[in-house]
């Protein structure tokens, strides 16, 4: 997602001499501009958890670093979306395939029908998980037949599979994008470290989907680290008990990522480079409590 700011207007004219010379063409003047929007995916829900899809411009309010910014750009179209699954296989996902695979297929059957999904798989390492001549499908058929050959076992290289994952969501053709990561939260494999990884996804400013599966008696668990990390991203975070719960919990993020509201604004022009807070407030009036999610801020440009 882009930064922006306007940066220059250059204006050139060029005059007439006095005595004109032969053959003498004037160049017409040249207008240069340059302008960065900062788009935000904002997912609004009310005080109950249920979506909110019907709101107008002006029911939205934007603040960058606490200040007040017009709303420039907006939409709230059912628009295709670029999908990740970052899916944990190592071997504290025991058991848990089949269940994984059947809310994978609730995800696919309430997307867009043109949304464009990827998988990555992790343990000890990281992997493609759809064959090497698809880096990405709209194929549902072939998304699971990837999901029902996943291994359980080795270790959890989680951090390094959400960086990648980062790096692949960016070469997806949609304009709507998000990471959907399936794990215990763990990670005892990794060269990227979990800094790096909330840098990277500050950066990138897609949303990111936690889906906790965990047993309580795993002392290597950590669902709170995926909580945060979707939060602050403008995703949110599951933790399904039971099988139904899981699918329930696919099939929502499926429904958030078709209603997703896309604002965006200018910088002020005093904005510096470096990270800048977001917060978006949405009021529907009538006293109703509504929660606007997106993420937490973004990097300015010089």
């Amino acid at each position: 997602m882009s930064t922006l700011r306007d940066l220059a207007l250059v204006l050139t004219a060029f005059g007439v001499c006095a005595a004109p010379l032969p053959q003498q063409t004037h160049e017409p003047p040249v207008l240069s501009i340059r302008t960065d929007l900062v788009t935000l995916a904002v997912t609004v829900v009310d005080s109950k958890g249920v979506l909110v899809t019907d709101l107008r411009q002006d029911q939205f309010t934007v603040y960058d670093n606490n200040e007040l910014r017009p709303i420039q750009f907006f939409a709230s179209d059912d628009a295709p979306a670029t999908i990740g699954l970052v899916i944990d296989s190592s071997g504290s996902m025991r058991g848990r395939r089949e269940d994984i695979a059947a809310a994978v297929t609730a995800l696919a059957d309430t997307s867009h029908p043109l949304d464009e999904f990827f998988m990555l798989n992790f343990n000890d390492s990281v992997w493609l998980g759809l064959p090497p001549s698809h880096s990405f499908t709209a194929d549902r058929q072939l998304l699971l037949g990837a999901i029902s050959a996943l291994p359980t076992e080795g270790m959890s290289a989680l951090y390094d599979g959400l960086d990648r994952g980062l790096d692949h969501l960016e070469l997806g053709t949609r304009d709507r994008k998000a990471l959907i990561v399936v794990s215990d939260g763990g990670d005892n494999a990794s060269a990227q470290t979990l800094e790096g990884v909330k840098e990277h996804a500050r950066r990138s400013g897609a949303p990111i989907y936690a889906v906790t599966l965990f047993d309580p008696d795993n002392h290597d668990a950590r669902p709170r680290v995926l909580r945060k990390l979707a939060r602050e991203t403008g995703g949110d975070a599951f933790i399904p008990r039971r099988p139904s719960d899981l699918m329930n919990a696919f099939k929502q993020i499926a429904r958030e990522l078709r209603r997703v509201y896309t604002i965006g604004f200018v910088p002020p022009d005093t904005a510096g480079s470096g990270f800048r807070s977001i917060r978006v407030v949405a009021d529907a009036g009538g006293g109703h409590h509504l929660i606007a999610r997106t993420r937490g801020g973004y990097y300015a440009r010089p």
